[in-house]
């Protein structure tokens, strides 16, 4: 049930970081950082990895994306 938890929350903020590799848009990336932090921690606690890796894919590529614009674009 968790595992399917950390899936929602790790296809919600994927759709939320779509957006956010528009030019000026970055930004929404530090909103979305901290809900993907939610999914890792979900799919730590539960007995799969499915979700926990969804998450932590969608985490590595806005901390990519945020680095790339200097922290703000």
């Amino acid at each position: 049930m968790l595992n399917i938890l950390s899936i929602l929350i790790g296809l919600f903020a994927l759709l939320m970081a779509i957006p956010a590799f528009l030019p000026l848009l970055g930004a929404l990336n530090w909103l979305i950082i901290p809900v993907a932090m939610l999914g890792v921690l979900v799919g730590f606690v539960s007995s799969s990895n499915t979700g926990r890796n969804l998450c932590l894919v969608v985490l590595a590529i806005c901390i990519i994306r945020l680095s790339l614009g200097g922290g703000i674009f």
